[in-house]
């Protein structure tokens, strides 16, 4: 994506159900939980690169023992530090113990991290400063074993507000008003809720505070304490949550906008963000990992039992399309196909604009998350010439000779790499002149492919501010001379901000906004903006379920084609002597490539949770007033 727009975090859950002892035979270590842990963190780095936190639980220690071991970091690369730390911390306690190397029970006595039940995650911060404090997991401390909870999630919430009065109103004084706080603290109070009932029912039954424990965490209803403490939640959220004494769990939300995969057999059960993670990593089939439905929660007892609950019911499921259009790795094979069905969808109208041109059209990519939405591309295109290839054959059947027959022939789609990014060069220059003049170099170009009488096609995945398409790319697709540039994008207009995890919050961050603002005043209907702004106003004293989304009405007056036409006029620098023209997706299409997947609300405005019409209308009040703080 030229434009980098950044996805909230991963989550990956790990539980043995064997003792250690028995992967210490089959896989040669005890350390296989911790190993597999890196590598279910290191194949989604792709989502978080920020900081990242890993958690490991030991079961049925001594008191004294420590059991809860919890390592974060937020240096320049987290993973290798979190986990090159807790490689040097188990190398020198084997150095220094020898009687350790072979014996199971003492490294899971003596060497932290070696456990039973594991939690890891990667983060990007979608705001606030990048500090160690605001990495999950988050752990919530107490001296019964069962009251321990750690929480680490890839959500958002939109209602955070609304959460953290909750709290204060039930005699709570929470220490940072943050959607990771107030959640799990949520869980955390209806957990104590529980573990108090439990208790009473214990104590009335004869047995003792001591006896008690071990039989309050075993009746302990997950499911109970997910229903009570999500009851408001109004977000997207795949959420992880380990008890002190060995319970686990994950739940997602009612409209699944979140991803989450899992697959278990006899050895263990594992939950990440991503399928083919789990595919990679434990060497198992497509079919076999399995999505978590929207609403429900996976529940890993201590005893190894695992149950799936439904926590929430499920509302239409609408789960987030940029997961498959550029977040969720291509190696896994359905995302893959639908990444190809972009490229191909598009191509009609690609095909439009080049005037049916593909011998004077060159076809290329932007890298390289769109390399596979090209190979789509390019194929579609392919099929057309082999069409038209055909056509031409028949026409001139009773005069073709050899020489025309491999003329006809010899004609292919060209493609080529054209730009290619200098991951080396740093635009170290900050007055805004100068440094425009480093990032107009941050592509190379390949030169001699592409002729004067030529379209250049350039596919990518999707464009939200256009700042770099401005600054760069079409910069230096101009200098080789084609006569008209075409930008694709498989993905359609990004309109309105998204508020359950993905870094666009600002309307005035968007190229398709500031054009459609352009439109209005070009053609005096800017009176619009104005209207919008009091209707967004008189809504805010209103309930989440009653207020409407307003912006819409900022784009009621243009057809796509007419924004798009803008937005290429505001991205096309003075002294670029091709013609520019960008194409997007439309939002159809895209649902027919991607079906799974129907959240679009940032190309829509049709938000599927209540807060989120709040949140579009706040941020367009923000963008009136010039205020630059988020919407939620």
């Amino acid at each position: 994506m030229s434009d980098a727009i950044k996805h909230e975090c991963g989550i990956a859950l790990l539980r043995l159900l064997k003792p250690l002892e028995y992967y210490k035979e089959k896989y040669g270590t005890a350390f296989y939980g911790v190993e597999k842990m890196y590598l279910l963190m290191e194949k989604q780095h792709n989502r978080g690169q920020d900081g990242a936190g890993f958690a490991s639980i030991k079961f049925d220690v001594k008191p004294g023992q420590r059991y809860i071991s919890r390592i974060r970091s937020n240096q320049a690369q987290p993973i290798q530090d979190i986990f090159t730390q807790i490689n040097s911390r188990i190398s020198d306690e084997l150095a220094k113990n020898p009687a350790y190397q072979n014996n199971v029970a003492l490294q899971k006595e003596h060497i932290p991290y070696v456990g039973e039940l594991f939690l890891g995650h990667v983060r990007y911060g979608t705001f606030g400063k990048n500090s160690i404090e605001s990495v999950h997991p988050f752990l919530r401390q107490n001296n019964w074993m069962h009251r321990n909870l750690l929480v680490a999630g890839n959500f958002n919430m939109t209602n955070v507000k609304e959460l953290f009065q909750d709290l204060v109103d039930v005699g709570q004084h929470p220490k940072l008003m943050a959607d990771t706080v107030t959640v799990m603290e949520k869980i955390g109070h209806f957990l104590d809720d529980e573990i108090t009932d439990l208790y009473l029912d214990c104590k009335n039954e004869g047995l003792s505070k001591q006896e008690a424990s071990p039989v309050i965490a075993e009746r302990l209803n997950i499911a109970r304490i997910l229903r009570r403490a999500s009851k408001n939640f109004d977000g997207g959220y795949a959420m992880a949550g380990l008890l002190g004494h060995g319970d686990a769990f994950v739940v997602r939300d009612p409209n699944g906008i979140r991803p989450a995969f899992y697959y278990q057999d006899d050895e263990i059960v594992v939950v990440a963000s991503e399928r083919p993670v789990i595919q990679t990593v434990f060497n198992v089939a497509f079919d076999d990992v399995k999505e978590l439905e929207a609403g429900d929660a996976i529940i890993i007892k201590k005893n190894g039992n695992v149950q799936f609950e439904n926590i929430r019911e499920a509302g239409e499921k609408k789960a987030c399309s940029f997961e498959r259009i550029y977040f969720s790795r291509g190696s896994d094979a359905e995302i893959y196909q639908e990444r190809k069905l972009l490229g191909k969808y598009v191509f009609p109208n690609v095909l439009k604009e080049i005037d049916n041109d593909i011998h004077n059209s060159v076809f290329s990519f932007i890298p390289n998350t769109a390399e596979t939405s090209f190979y789509g591309m390019a194929e579609a295109a392919q099929k057309f010439l082999d069409d038209q290839k055909v056509k031409d054959i028949i026409a001139q059947r009773n005069t073709l000779d050899e020489a025309g027959l491999n003329a006809i022939l010899a004609e292919k789609v060209r493609t080529e790499k054209i730009a290619i990014k200098d991951v080396k060069l740093r635009t170290f220059i900050t007055e805004d002149s100068s440094r425009d003049e480093m990032v107009s170099h941050v592509y190379d170009i390949t030169y001699g492919v592409v002729k004067p009488t030529d379209n250049l096609v350039i596919i990518d995945d999707s464009i939200v501010r256009g700042t770099t398409l401005k600054q760069s790319i079409i910069k230096i697709l101009d200098r080789l001379n084609p006569k008209k540039i075409v930008v694709v994008s498989s993905a359609p207009q990004i309109r309105y901000p998204d508020c359950y995890g993905i870094d666009m919050s600002t309307m005035e961050g968007f190229i398709a906004f500031r054009a459609a603002l352009e439109l209005l005043k070009e053609t005096n209907q800017y009176h619009i903006v104005d209207e919008v702004y009091k209707k967004c106003k008189a809504q805010q004293g209103l309930k989440d379920t009653e207020v409407v989304n307003h912006v819409k009405e900022i784009y009621a007056p243009f057809t796509d084609e007419q924004i798009s036409d803008k937005m290429a006029e505001m991205l096309t620098s003075k002294g670029i002597k091709a013609a520019v023209k960008i194409i997007f997706q439309k939002v159809e299409d895209l649902h027919k490539a991607c079906p799974k997947n129907l959240g679009d609300w940032y190309f829509t405005g049709n938000y599927p949770t209540p807060g989120g019409n709040r949140v579009v209308n706040t941020a367009f009040i923000n963008f009136y007033e010039g205020n630059g703080e988020r919407a939620y």
